[in-house]
């Protein structure tokens, strides 16, 4: 009795602990199953943080990391598509950054896009590809309009997501999430799941807006970078600007009989858009020009440009100064905008009597110092700017003015970026105090005159950021 007893527990018991040894055998499979996929899933998240990390440096470009972003996030979430919008600001709205394969339309499509989709199914695509999305327009629109995240868990109930017959448009799940960084809007991420994937869950959408928390991180720096890189490569095509338009203008003074030269041109910004030249325009007789073109900057230095090579091909074998302005005027009135104009003086030197003629064309007034006195007078030949006129109007007002200077006299020619340069209080540098700088410097010459204003101008404006050109001339006769 005892014995068929004990025998059947040690059965029964023997069974449990099979039982047992195989539960926990299943166990640890289970458990190990889990390690490796905890281990992939690290190992997506790592790799999708690296790439990330790469545009922290600089090394990953915006496109590009469009297309990691939406890679890595289906990588994790294991979808079937996804897609990013990013924020056109020029015209609010969302553009395709990249569209995975796979990812089906989250936009509005319309009828006759559906349609020509059934006999050409690159339509639907091309059209997915190309449309840039308004607020409010499609689920992207949507969450791009109301700032937030969307879960969309079963995708049948949603009245946007409808399968057409079309199995690539299919969904049955998808999420959504602003790419949103300090305070500024990026754009839009998703990732959407087919019939033959895991429905998304709620811990799903926890996973997917960490990633696009990091996204935008990394969207926000690359486009920082961007704009950092932008910069300086701007700032080394002004640098080249800068070193040609020194080539252009005069590099020391000239050798003129009876005279004494000298000028200077001091830029508000990289390039300048103020011009001062010498040019020998025959055997007997030697130009000099001073002009101010309006605005600032890169465009104003290409007019000055244009100025300087039609004068050059104007000048040479004329007697006449006006006659020269008003070729020059003829030929740049084509190519100058209505809102920009040309002030200029230009006046010819004839060295075999010491004679200067001017003409002025809408240019401040120069001023002469006379030694006899020693006081400034201001001289005003009549004139209007290039490129306002024609020619008509222009050519009848503009005429020759011959400018008497006797020995140690000094005509003085300048651009208004010195009488309006301005100190901490907003105070112009003015006349009054370009007349005395003059007047106390021009006993000594013509550089004299130069490196006195200048010296004078960055007393008065300090630290103060120069608000225009400066261009300076004094001719002194010996």
């Amino acid at each position: 009795m005892w014995p068929a007893i004990l025998t059947g527990l040690f059965v029964v018991l023997l069974v449990t602990f099979l039982i047992y040894v195989r539960k926990q055998e299943q166990l640890v499979q289970l458990l190990r199953q889990q390690r490796e996929d905890i281990q992939i899933e690290e190992t997506r998240v790592f790799d999708f943080l690296h790439g990330l990390g790469a545009a922290f440096s600089g090394e990953v470009r915006v496109g590009d990391l469009y297309r990691l972003i939406v890679e890595g996030a289906i990588r994790i979430l294991d979808g079937h598509g996804g897609c990013l919008y990013f924020h056109d600001k020029t015209r609010n709205l969302l553009i395709p950054g990249f569209i995975s394969k796979g990812c089906p339309p989250l936009v509005n499509i319309p009828p006759h896009i559906l349609e020509q989709s059934e006999t050409t199914p690159v339509a639907l695509e091309s059209f997915i590809r190309l449309h840039a999305v308004r607020p409010g327009d499609g689920l992207v629109g949507k969450v791009w309009q109301q700032n937030e995240g969307l879960c969309i868990t079963d995708a049948i109930s949603e009245p946007f997501f409808d399968a057409r017959g079309d199995q690539r448009l299919i969904t049955e799940s998808a999420l959504f999430a602003p790419l949103t960084y300090a305070g500024h809007r990026l754009g839009v991420l998703a990732v959407a799941n087919g019939p033959m994937g895991s429905r998304f869950t709620g811990s799903d959408f926890v996973v997917f807006k960490s990633i696009a928390e990091q996204s935008a991180f990394a969207l926000y720096n690359a486009v920082i970078y961007g704009e950092v890189a932008d910069k300086k490569r701007m700032d080394h095509d002004l640098q080249i600007a800068r070193d040609i338009q020194r080539i252009l203008l005069p590099s020391g003074s000239p050798e003129i009989v009876g005279f004494e030269v000298s000028g200077i041109n001091i830029p508000a910004r990289q390039v300048s858009g103020d011009y001062f030249d010498y040019l020998r325009i025959d055997e007997h007789r030697f130009g000099i020009a001073i002009a101010d073109v309006s605005g600032k900057g890169v465009p104003a230095s290409l007019i000055m440009a244009m100025c300087r090579s039609v004068l050059r091909s104007q000048a040479p074998g004329s007697e006449s100064p006006a006659a020269v302005l008003k070729r020059v005027n003829r030929q740049l009135y084509p190519d100058i905008k209505e809102d920009m104009f040309i002030s200029m003086a230009f006046l010819i030197i004839d060295e075999r009597d010491g004679s200067v003629t001017m003409a002025r064309a809408g240019h401040d007034a120069p001023l002469i110092y006379r030694k006899a006195t020693s006081s400034t007078i201001k001289i005003s030949p009549p004139g209007m700017a290039l490129g306002i006129d024609s020619g008509d109007v222009f050519d009848r007002v503009l005429r020759d003015f011959p400018v008497e200077l006797e020995k140690d006299d000094t005509l003085i020619l300048y651009t208004d970026g010195i009488t309006e340069a301005l100190d901490s209080q907003g105070m112009e540098f003015g006349p009054e105090r370009l007349n005395q700088a003059i007047c106390s410097s021009a006993p000594d010459g013509a550089p004299a005159i130069i490196r006195r204003l200048t010296d004078d101008v960055r007393s008065f404006t300090g630290v103060q950021p120069q608000n225009d050109d400066i261009t300076l001339i004094a001719i002194h006769k010996l």
